[in-house]
């Protein structure tokens, strides 16, 4: 699915999976004929279930360290 689509489904916005894609973090990608982003429904999903935690406290804070 194109980006504005893999926004909608997963609630975040267009710029967030934008940002995602140069910094690392996000649900992997396809890339078609050199620009062309696309996502796979799967992946993204996986991506989800990756992130699932118990508390706010597991969420590593801006230095990468957990609680």
């Amino acid at each position: 699915m194109k980006t504005a689509d893999a926004a909608e489904y997963l609630g975040v916005s267009q710029s967030l999976l934008h940002k995602l894609r140069l910094t690392g973090g996000g649900p992997v990608f396809v890339r078609l004929a050199g620009r062309a982003i696309r996502y796979r429904k799967p992946d993204l999903d996986a991506w989800v279930n990756a992130s699932v935690m118990a508390s706010t406290s597991a969420y590593p804070d801006s230095t990468g360290a957990t609680a």
